[in-house]
């Protein structure tokens, strides 16, 4: 098999498929979903995923919105760029880059893990104004205790050995060590669920590209900066999950007192991957705050 994820070949199956299109932004060929009518919802996924991780939730939204996915710089079928833009400034001015290619107003943004960090960049840097973000398990702050200390020097030892992608990628080949991959965020999949994320983790560039992303993310110095976000703030979080810790949500808006609307939702039983694993009632959640924002 391919080291290397072929839209013509991995992509015949790919969820969603018919919304699928790539488009040329920020010197990168991206690959990016489309689906829907109504104001304009971008969804950002977190590190390490890809398109396919919105399968069940963004036709939901569509009913009402005009839904905009794409992979991440990196992930599954869009270009990699160099390492540096990889950060989160990078993949915030890549992203927005794509929303002006793409000619769309964005009116809401949903961000899962790291996306929802991408999402409020974008915004503090002014290159978007959506009337709410909503965070999915959203990792805006640094991890705690050892975690935090020893993640990112792992992962730029990883991506400056050029063959931990690859020993990455042939690991993967063991579907077992697909399941533990994913119960490590402690949620719990489908056998078809597990089986996309065992094809992309399968694939070399997007485990660089995934690695490369945490080598360079830096979220100590823009914790801080959340201090500045004036855009309403709903966040979601799963009680079980084991990536970033629950409590970080309502840190997050403690550091936000003065921005009207923002909340914070337990989903009971849910892991990081709560939007896969209950899209039904991820849905439901993303409207009622969409609802409750533009009151």
């Amino acid at each position: 098999m391919s080291e290397f994820l072929v839209w013509e070949r991995d992509g015949v199956d790919w969820p969603n498929r018919e919304a699928s299109r790539f488009v040329q932004a920020g010197g990168l060929r991206w690959h990016v979903q489309q689906m829907g009518q109504g104001p304009v919802m971008l969804l950002i996924h977190g590190t390490g995923a890809a398109t396919h991780s919105w399968r069940d939730l963004a036709p939901l939204l569509a009913r009402q919105f005009t839904v905009v996915s794409a992979d991440l710089p990196g992930h599954g079928f869009t270009e990699t760029p160099p390492a540096e833009r990889l950060s989160l400034p990078g993949m915030a001015e890549a992203m927005a880059a794509l929303v002006d290619a793409l000619g769309v107003k964005v009116q809401w943004v949903v961000g899962h893990s790291a996306g929802a960090a991408i999402a409020a960049r974008m915004i503090l840097d002014g290159r978007t104004a959506p009337r709410g973000l909503i965070g999915l398990n959203a990792a805006m702050l640094p991890l705690d205790g050892v975690a935090g200390l020893l993640f990112p020097p792992a992962a730029r030892l990883m991506v400056a050995t050029s063959i931990a992608p690859r020993l990455f990628a042939w690991r993967a080949a063991d579907p077992a060590a697909v399941e533990r991959l994913i119960a490590g965020t402690g949620s719990v999949l489908t056998p078809a669920g597990i089986a996309l994320y065992a094809r992309l983790v399968r694939d070399v560039k997007h485990v660089a590209g995934a690695l490369g992303m945490m080598a360079q993310w830096d979220l100590d110095n823009f914790a801080p900066q959340l201090r500045q976000l004036k855009t309403p703030l709903a966040l979601l979080v799963g009680d079980q999950d084991r990536a970033v810790p629950p409590s970080h949500a309502q840190r997050v808006l403690d550091l936000l007192p003065q921005v009207p609307a923002s909340t914070v939702t337990v989903l009971q039983g849910a892991g990081h991957l709560a939007h896969e694993e209950r899209p039904d009632e991820v849905a439901q959640f993303v409207v009622r705050s969409v609802t409750l924002i533009a009151a």
